[in-house]
């Protein structure tokens, strides 16, 4: 469907951008339209498939779709055009084509990319607050999703109409909001293929679906890191029975468990001690950690919410930026055949399961990854047990290419001009199956990767939120990325992304 058609103001160049103006418009159209929207939008328990297998029949998905579709076809954008598109047995994506302002057509084109599927609930929200009960306190809006990142096709949306209202050129943009990237993102490839001949060759992509190390520059990220994992279940009887009469003869399952993962990982440094699961760190990748703990400072574990007395894993502040951006690390994320403390009795059980994690560097290859994690931890089971790896995740992380001049300076321009400090640079822990994938299927594009995920806003956490006014001024940052881009390709400086045939998947699922 077709959003009006405004008349075009005249063109103008991107140095006579007026960025007070911009970020004027910018403010006043999140503060009247986007943060209402938003609000409205956490309402929506549209969790991703892996969490709700029901999601079609719950219809909470195609709300969320509807309440975004409405409002982007509302919008003052010249040419847009909005289709829903949704493949059989697949989740729907939201698919969104704006011409250029000069009227070239082409290939080329940037992509903007964002997803509306959310985590699910999570204990432990401070009172007051939920995960589908959205609150505005000061400069915070709480709530799941409003961050990660539902705010992306308003956020995108509005920094090409404060353009337009300048009159300051853009490219061919094309905005994908998909439905299933905290699944790990397995309809996209499909997606792409089938929309490929309209989306082109992006010369550059954009992404607001990661972090921040503060709320005070605009922070792009350099890597993303890999994920395998899935379920580990030890069984060791076929019901339970008395530990009185059991114990002693009958091993734990839980025993056997911890004896598992320390196959794993070492219990006392948490080092990942299979030697092919890690990676030589990239030069330019350690410099950029070294200068990212200097600015920060304590500030990189400080924001995590850590209990009285407890200590970060290393002293070193660098190691620490390392550890979360460029090497594997194990969490057990949930656990089954353990009942609660209330109603647990004196019975051996008969099973124990985890929920395994294991965050993966960027440049390693998922899926081996995950075939060698079920490897180890199936092979010669103790004490003779029934031992599963139910992989549910083996997705390959994402090492961005190097950033062409033109991109560089127009980040670090955005950065000044909206933030007052120069850009920052950084690897993040997190995964986002979707760069890797664009990352094969266009070689050549350049990628402004960013967010608003920054100290304290806990996404997939309890008390998650979104920073708005971080979320004004990534905005203008896209907007003055946008414009020079347009620029540049006048000076021949882009060149759009040599396609490359079939998009390809990310492993079976892997997921922010």
């Amino acid at each position: 469907m077709d959003a009006s058609q405004p008349v075009s103001p005249p063109v103008a160049s991107p140095t006579s951008m007026d960025a007070d103006g911009l970020l004027r418009f910018i403010d006043g159209k999140w503060d009247a339209e986007i943060v209402p929207q938003l609000v409205e939008y956490i309402r929506i328990p549209n969790k991703s498939p892996m969490f709700d297998a029901e999601w079609a029949s719950h219809g909470h998905m195609d709300r969320a779709v509807e309440l975004m579709r409405a409002w982007a076809s509302a919008q003052s954008i010249t040419g847009l055009a909005l289709e829903i598109v949704q493949l059989p047995g697949r989740t729907p994506l939201i698919f969104i084509e704006i011409p250029a302002t000069d009227g070239q057509a082409g290939e080329d084109c940037v992509l903007l990319y964002g997803h509306l599927d959310k985590q699910p609930e999570m204990t432990g929200w401070d009172a007051g607050l939920g995960p589908w009960e959205p609150v505005i306190i000061g400069d915070r809006l709480y709530g799941r999703g409003g961050a990660d990142d539902g705010y992306a096709i308003f956020g995108s949306l509005t920094a090409i109409e404060s353009l337009q209202q300048q009159g300051v050129p853009h490219a061919r943009c094309v905005v994908l909001i998909e439905a299933c990237e905290e699944s790990g993102s397995y309809d996209l490839p499909a997606y792409v293929d089938h929309l490929a001949a309209r989306i082109g060759k992006p010369s550059l992509v954009v992404c607001l679906d990661s972090g921040c190390g503060n709320y005070e520059q605009l922070w792009c990220t350099t890597s993303l890191r890999g994920l395998a994992g899935g379920n580990l279940t030890v069984r060791v009887l076929t019901e339970g029975v008395h530990s009185g009469d059991a114990s002693g003869v009958v091993p734990s399952s839980f025993r056997l468990v911890r004896q598992l993962l320390s196959r794993i990982e070492d219990e006392v440094s948490g080092r990942i001690l299979i030697e092919a699961l890690h990676v030589e760190v990239p030069a330019d990748r350690l410099q950029q950690a070294g200068t990212v703990a200097q600015v920060l400072g304590s500030d990189v574990y400080d924001k995590f919410p850590l209990a009285a007395g407890v200590m970060p894993m290393a002293d070193d502040l660098t190691e620490l930026v390392l550890n979360r951006t460029w090497r594997p690390a194990l969490s057990v994320t949930g656990v089954d055949g353990i009942p609660p403390l209330a109603s647990a009795g004196n019975v051996l059980r008969p099973y124990t399961s985890f929920k395994l994690s294991l965050r993966l560097p960027p440049t390693l290859d998922g899926k081996i990854a995950g075939d060698l994690l079920r490897d180890v931890l199936e092979r010669d089971p103790p004490n003779g047990a029934q031992v599963t790896l139910e992989l549910e995740k083996a997705s390959s992380g994402w090492n961005a290419p190097a950033m062409a001049p033109w991109l560089e300076r127009a980040i670090d321009t955005a950065s000044h001009e909206f933030f007052g400090r120069p850009a920052m640079y950084m690897g993040e822990g997190g995964t986002i199956p979707f760069m890797g994938m664009l990352g094969e299927k266009f070689p050549s594009a350049q990628f402004m990767i960013t967010g608003v995920l920054g100290p304290h806003s806990n996404a997939h956490g309890p008390n998650e939120f979104l920073h708005i006014p971080m979320g004004k001024r990534v905005t203008a940052s896209v907007a003055r990325v946008l414009a020079e881009h347009h620029a540049a390709s006048l000076r021949g400086e882009t060149s759009g992304g040599a396609a490359v045939a079939g998009a390809g998947q990310q492993g079976e699922h892997g997921c922010c």
